[in-house]
């Protein structure tokens, strides 16, 4: 089985009790996420995180806090049946929305992006990156994971 390594940095935008979510399309099925993805070759997370905010939402942001990492590895499954050992690793960020307007992306992997209140975030069709993401707001452990 093949290895793959996935480096990522998503934002956690909170203000006036809202967080900023995209709609991402998971194979077909939609699912609110941070907004943020893949570094590209040679891109710093930091530039990262701003660029895929921008891309997906519209608004540009300025990191006001390193909250935390999310390491999942899980098998992955690609064409013609394939499995590869996928690693991704997050880097997550506290954002502040410092400019621009809020608007869709179009051709990328996001459709949607909108801001939630906190409260309605259970009730909402996400992706477990959500969760951790504002557990890390909230709690804002020193190691950089939830409950540690």
């Amino acid at each position: 089985m093949r290895a793959k390594l996935r480096v990522a940095a998503y934002a956690v935008c909170v203000r006036d009790g809202q967080v900023l979510l995209a709609r991402w399309i998971d194979h077909g099925r939609p699912r609110w996420t941070l907004p943020g993805g893949g570094t590209e070759h040679g891109e710093d997370p930091y530039d990262t995180v701003l660029r895929e905010v921008a891309e997906e939402t519209g608004h540009r942001v300025e990191v006001t806090y390193m909250l935390g990492v999310r390491s999942a590895r899980f098998p992955e499954r690609r064409r013609f049946g394939r499995t590869v050992d996928a690693h991704h690793v997050g880097l997550l960020y506290e954002a502040r929305v410092t400019g621009g307007e809020l608007r869709f992306e179009v051709g990328g992997s996001t459709d949607m992006a909108a801001w939630h209140d906190l409260d309605a975030v259970p009730e909402l069709e996400r992706v477990p990156l959500v969760d951790f993401g504002l557990r890390l707001w909230q709690e804002r452990p020193v190691t950089g994971r939830p409950g540690g």
